[in-house]
């Protein structure tokens, strides 16, 4: 699973590695070592023109839920599974975004109990992770925005930590996967369309990462620090 992640560059930063223009969104990043889920996480969206920053709720509410308690459990979709879990298939379909991290915590067992690590690519720049989003209305008619992380099995790296990743996607097919409809403006569930997606839900090569192990720190929600990324090992 993929339960914490962090985002550590600058609100600038951000804005140029995504092309966004500045002055068309107030800022509201700052540096984060320790995101967890229920919290509100930046995300990237297309909204059939151009592509739009903005924050969601990790944690997935359908919009056809009738309460938004079973967000906490959501805040991963198996890529394997998408189309068949009614609360991911039609996100899938129409409701696509890219989450921002520069590096996601796992734990690793071992005989003392769980070593985090933070892994991230090997040139430490920004990278997005695949995932979905969808609106839910509260009784009261406001909108509460949520979303998820798409996981995929493992690569050679994150096999002795864990049995899941999430989708890495690289900067070439950002676009494809924000894309509403296809260039052929059929249906965004088209059938090619659809397969061009999920050729996209693989492991990130992992000879261009790197997990390096890091404080227990991590494990409370509570620490959102420089020290939470530091790495125990002095290098």
């Amino acid at each position: 699973m993929c339960g914490r992640f962090t985002l550590t560059v600058t609100w600038e930063e951000l804005m140029t590695r995504y092309l966004i223009d500045p002055e068309s969104v107030s800022p509201f990043h700052v540096p984060r070592y320790n995101i967890a889920p229920t919290q509100m996480v930046t995300a990237i969206i297309h909204d059939g023109s151009t592509n739009r920053i903005g924050q969601l709720q990790w944690g997935l509410v359908p919009s056809w839920a009738k309460d938004p308690s079973g967000g906490a459990k959501m805040i991963n979709a198996r890529s394997e599974t998408l189309e068949d879990k009614p609360a991911y298939r039609m996100p899938f379909y129409r409701k696509r975004c890219l989450i921002p991290a520069d590096g996601f915590y796992e734990w690793q067992k071992n005989g003392n109990g769980k070593q985090p690590f933070r892994i991230g690519l090997k040139n430490g720049e920004i990278f997005s992770m695949a995932g979905l989003y969808d609106t839910w209305i509260t009784p009261g008619g406001e909108k509460l925005s949520t979303c998820t992380v798409i996981t995929t099995e493992p690569n050679r790296l994150m096999e002795p930590i864990h049995n899941r990743m999430p989708v890495i996607l690289r900067p070439a097919d950002e676009a494809l996967w924000l894309e509403r409809e296809p260039s052929s403006h059929t249906h965004g569930n088209h059938p090619s369309h659809l397969q061009s997606l999920k050729e996209l839900l693989r492991p990130y090569p992992a000879e261009e990462m790197q997990a390096v192990p890091v404080s227990t720190i991590v494990n409370s929600v509570k620490n959102d620090t420089e020290d939470c990324i530091r790495s125990i090992t002095g290098s």
